[in-house]
């Protein structure tokens, strides 16, 4: 993510480090019409999202989850225990920004697809949604006010169910041949275009 953010942002491979602040930068688009988005990049250590989350997502139009896609397999759990935490919040929910999940790192050959990639997180997210939903009852017998249910009850869940329109896509802030390769985020690049 580190990467790929100053990458659109420049188009040239830049090595980076985790943040523990916010960063922002106008983007213009690289369409027909000219427009502008302002980027914020996040923080994705775990002790410091959700307080960003927290302070950007009430003025957010669209939301860029990205997942790396080589460390999924061994992440999947952390992955979607976020993306969760993200798709429950009534604010997210009420405003029902464009959500990206941009699957980076692709020109590894171990990266999972973008299409294995949805399937694990959506039954991920029901097995969440299933463990959270037998939430303990008070002793009065009226369940604790918790988060919104995800997705239809009574069905497994999709990205489908949710308000927002929710698009998978590949890219690879590195490209093919790390440093000197061309990064391949062409999917976002249209993506940003179309919610602009």
């Amino acid at each position: 993510k580190m990467t790929l953010f100053p990458q659109l942002l420049t188009g040239k491979y830049r090595d980076t480090q985790t943040s523990i602040t916010d960063s922002s930068a106008v983007y213009r688009v690289s369409s027909d019409k000219s427009g502008n988005v302002t980027l914020i990049d996040l923080p994705g250590h775990e002790s410091l999202r959700l307080q960003f989350l927290e302070r950007f997502k009430a003025a957010a139009r669209a939301v860029v989850f990205v997942v790396d896609s080589v460390a999924f397999q061994r992440e999947v759990k952390d992955v979607a225990e976020f993306l969760y935490q993200v798709l429950v919040d009534s604010t997210v929910l009420k405003n029902a920004p464009a959500l990206l999940i941009a699957c980076n790192k692709q020109d590894v050959t171990m990266a999972k697809s973008a299409k294995l990639i949805q399937q694990q997180l959506e039954k991920e997210l029901n097995t969440l949604r299933v463990t959270r939903s037998a939430a303990p009852t008070s002793l009065d017998g009226s369940a604790t006010g918790g988060p919104a249910q995800l997705g239809k009850k009574g069905k497994d869940f999709d990205f489908s169910q949710l308000p927002m329109k929710v698009e998978f896509v590949e890219c690879s802030a590195r490209g093919s041949k790390g440093e000197e390769g061309d990064a391949d985020f062409e999917g976002l690049e249209k993506w940003l275009a179309k919610i602009a």
